[in-house]
């Protein structure tokens, strides 16, 4: 004697279920690096500042590359951190590790 149709499809999703709960699971573990540490309270540049903005409330950067390229990127490193310009305004800026 055969079950219906559905009390054999409901027994098979049980089953697998079962199977799939007894598994061993896992959860990915994020840490804060270093770099999003010492970001905290840092002022810097943000995106959108003009050069003329960055430098007149950041001071002059220690060492300036560019432009290269196109668009044309600038960077300017500080000693905290790299500014990179698209034309004269910034699209990013990276802390540096300790």
């Amino acid at each position: 004697m055969h079950k219906p149709f559905s009390t054999r499809l409901l027994i098979a999703i049980i089953a697998a279920l079962s199977v799939g709960a007894s598994l061993p699971t896992q959860a990915e573990k994020i840490s804060v690096g270093r770099q999003a540490a010492a970001a905290d309270g840092l002022e810097r540049p943000r995106t959108g500042l003009s050069m003329q903005n960055v430098e007149s409330r950041f001071g002059s950067p220690i060492a300036m590359r560019g432009p290269v390229g196109d668009p044309p990127i600038t960077i300017w490193d500080y000693p905290q951190y790299t500014v990179y310009f698209e034309y004269n305004h910034v699209i990013h800026t990276v802390i540096k590790p300790r």
